[in-house]
């Protein structure tokens, strides 16, 4: 499988077990997003299904990224495409879909420390090809013994974080994962909890919102009404059967005004998101964590504190 090699041990192990995990929830249904294209010169009469092709943009079901780079990505497509994995718009590797669009990747070659992004292009056998609209952003750590983080991201849609730690609940299995705005500027929220349960969200006490985690505990929050500007306290409690708090998360959240925001994640700015902190947002940027003070000193009408950032600020990050 691969020209490097690997030791038989946990790191083996850890590629069976997610290999295994592939294929048991790509097993799932498919809910895939599809384009029907109707044949030139098919208009106002029905259409025999097999005259029919479908185009099923590529998309990413599991990434699973070891401590030592190593990596299985797996997803779907449209059935017998080839996949090309881009790794920063260059192919790192492909794959051939099965009969039902679904496909599993292997690096033979483990990624390399530092933050990259994930990308796929699927040709079909007619030779058409479709980009993916999802990303996936990869930090793969430099010290040994590090997390990687992995974060899937699809334009309007809350970043699912894949792999890495957000914010856990003391008890219970609670976790805020991600703060993010949509196209608009309006509020995202999402993580993970116990599946088929419920999850209230507040902000300085005050209620915005429930959230009902679906059949794997994944869930999101976009508030009905408009959050107005400011700071606040952010909790999210996981309810029981009988209404009552099972686990609970608390953390600063700053809100800002949409005009601003879409402005500034338009100019590439970065959103804060739980667990942050300004040293390691440096040292994935510029590779260094004593760098903070460049991040600090572009944004020191927003942050008083070096130590003290929150979820939902949006920060400038100069060039490097």
């Amino acid at each position: 499988m691969s020209s490097r090699n690997i030791a038989i041990g946990g790191a083996a192990a850890a590629i069976i077990i997610a290999i295994l995990l592939a294929l048991f929830f790509l097993s799932g249904d498919d809910t895939t997003d599809v384009v029907t294209t109707t044949p030139v010169g098919q208009t106002d009469r029905s259409t025999p299904a097999e005259e029919v092709a479908e185009k099923v943009i590529p998309s990413f079901d599991i990434v699973r990224v070891e401590r030592d780079g190593m990596a299985v990505i797996a997803g779907r497509s449209e059935p017998r495409a080839t996949i090309t994995l881009k790794r920063n718009g260059s192919a790192i590797a492909t794959a051939e879909a099965d009969g039902r669009g679904e496909w599993v990747i292997v690096l033979e070659t483990p990624l390399e420390p530092g933050d990259i992004e994930l990308t796929l292009t699927a040709r079909s056998p007619d030779g058409s090809e479709l980009n993916s609209v999802q990303s996936v952003s990869v930090s793969v750590p430099e010290q040994e013994g590090g997390q990687a983080l992995v974060v899937l991201a699809e334009p309007g849609k809350a970043s699912r974080v894949l792999q890495g730690p957000g914010v856990p609940s003391d008890a219970g299995n609670l976790v805020l994962e991600a703060v993010d705005y949509d196209e608009n500027g309006n509020v995202i929220i999402s993580g993970i909890t116990e599946p088929n349960s419920t999850v209230r969200i507040y902000l300085n006490d005050k209620p915005i919102g429930d959230a009902q985690a679906d059949a794997e505990g994944r869930w999101e929050l976009r508030p009905n009404g408009s959050v107005t500007p400011g700071t606040y306290t952010m909790r999210i409690d996981q309810l029981d059967a009988n209404g009552q708090v099972s686990a609970r998360v608390e953390v600063p959240f700053e809100r800002g005004v949409a005009e601003d925001v879409r402005r500034q994640i338009a100019e590439g700015q970065v959103v804060i998101q739980p667990g942050n902190n300004l040293w390691n947002i440096a040292r994935q940027l510029y590779g260094s964590g004593y760098r903070y003070t460049t991040i600090y000193q572009a944004n020191r009408d927003q942050i008083r504190d070096p130590d003290l950032i929150y979820p939902g600020q949006v920060l400038a990050t100069p060039a490097q």
